[in-house]
């Protein structure tokens, strides 16, 4: 008989909640990880810290205030690090005891090392003194995540030339920095340290950022950004880094050199499975470090899970959660239904992005006729209050059956107010359930009500002239 029916290798959020679903199920559960990991990346350098970061920054430098109070407004004139990691190391600190509390709760044993497969159905676990003990298990969750991806050219110390790692363990707020790449943890991190004061220079081999967004919403972003003085090098090719006393020199391909403080690669991310001896199960992974599953989130090998974001897209702590569900149902016996095709993107830049459904040129390109109701925070009530005079809410609408057929966010609480969006559209909602809706006021929630009358406005407007 097996140690376990489910041993889960990885504590963040896609292997937590499979542990936690299963152990609700009555099975016998383990879970291993590293004993300075537990969360794992989300917890300690990723989802978490990052966001706690720019919720730091915003309160400190008083950016979202300066249309109230002038552009001069600062909460704290000189901003160290300090100050910025203070927040951080309490909301890790309590998200890290909260996740203890619920695997003990759930009497799921957690055990302190690291894993690797000796067979099937076997993991080795080695603890932190270098001792090795096996665990077996009926099945098996892979959920160990990931790790920024390091060109091999670069030589990375990671104090002046780093990953999205590193810069959480910054010195000093830097004077200048390079960061290259512009998705979304490149933007993210770009928009905190522009607000914080950084000269940052973004470059990127292609010809835009944020590409899975809506083109409207972008050109917003980077009006903001370059107010904050970011420069922006797209379509340029970093050939070499050379790091100096003074700092670092970023030399592109093209021949321009940009001299900084510091540099940081954001140039997407690496499954981490290279030190689980797959091969000892069956299994394999791509360059990326990356693992196949099915639609239930098996592997090649049918008892055995994999979930998070060492599966791939999309690569969202959210998304985790709901794959370490759906395969601890699937593994378990339990009917799970497929996960739904409607899940909101978020970004945390400054200001925020959230969208959901799809975008006005996926529409075009696909032949889908839509019309667009638009509503902007400036309108607004709340949008007064809060001092946003920037934000906007725009519905993407089918003519034929006044159906949803996206919803862009972008500005104060934009990840918050999707969800209503998301809520609508995967119901079958149409756009007249939103203008007959009664919102509180005043609040941003409002701007769905005023972005449907604008939509339903210009659907009128068709009509008419159709008669």
């Amino acid at each position: 008989m097996p140690d376990f029916d489910m041993l889960v290798i990885g504590s963040g959020p896609g292997g937590q909640k499979a542990a936690i679903a299963a152990a609700k199920l009555g099975r016998r559960v383990a879970v291993v990880d590293r004993p300075d990991m537990v969360g794992g990346v989300s917890i300690h350098t990723g989802t978490i810290p990052s966001k706690t970061l720019r919720e730091a920054v915003l309160y400190l430098t008083g950016l979202t205030q300066r249309d109230l109070y002038g552009q001069s407004y600062r909460l704290k004139e000189d901003i160290t690090v300090a100050d910025l990691t203070a927040r951080t190391r309490h909301v890790v600190g309590r998200e890290v005891d909260v996740i203890r509390s619920q695997l003990s709760r759930n009497h799921v044993a957690l055990y302190a090392g690291t894993g690797r497969f000796v067979d099937p159905h076997t993991v080795a676990l080695r603890e932190i003194t270098g001792h090795e003990r096996l665990l077996t298990a009926e099945r098996i969750v892979i959920a160990t995540g990931t790790r920024p991806a390091r060109p091999g050219s670069v030589e990375f110390d990671g104090r002046t030339i780093m990953d999205s790692d590193n810069v959480l363990a910054l010195e000093r707020v830097p004077r200048s920095m390079v960061i290259v790449g512009a998705g979304v943890i490149g933007m993210e991190y770009a928009s905190m340290f522009a607000a914080l004061g950084s000269k940052i220079t973004v470059v990127e081999k292609r010809a835009g950022m944020l590409d899975m967004c809506d083109v409207e919403v972008i050109e917003s972003l980077k009006y903001h950004l370059r107010d904050l003085a970011v420069t922006f090098r797209f379509g340029e090719t970093v050939a070499a880094v050379e790091r100096h006393p003074r700092g670092t020199l970023t030399i592109l391909e093209s021949g321009k050199k940009i001299p900084a403080d510091t540099m940081m690669y954001s140039a997407g991310r690496q499954g981490l499975t290279d030190e689980l001896d797959l091969d000892k199960a069956g299994l394999t992974a791509d360059a990326r470090g990356r693992i196949t599953v099915d639609e239930h989130y098996r592997t090649e090998v049918p008892h055995i899970y994999a979930v998070g974001d060492v599966i791939g897209f999309p690569a969202l702590a959210a998304t985790a959660m709901e794959q370490g569900r759906a395969a601890a149902y699937h593994a378990c016996g339990e009917p799970v239904g497929p996960m739904l095709n409607l899940q909101p993107i978020g970004i945390y830049t400054i200001p925020e992005i959230s969208f959901v459904g799809r975008t006005e040129d996926q529409l075009t390109e696909d032949r889908v006729p839509f019309e667009v109701g638009i509503s902007r925070y400036r309108e607004l009530a709340r949008g007064q209050i809060i001092g946003d005079s920037h934000g906007m809410l725009k519905l993407l609408v089918s003519p034929a059956d006044r159906t949803l057929l996206g919803v862009h966010c972008f500005g104060t609480g934009a990840t918050e107010l999707i969800h209503i969006g998301q809520s609508v559209m995967g119901c079958g909602g149409t756009v007249d359930y939103l203008v007959d809706a009664v919102f509180n006021y005043p609040t941003l929630a409002e701007s769905y009500k005023v972005a449907a009358l604008d939509a339903t406005n210009r659907l009128r407007q068709i009509d008419r002239i159709g008669d």
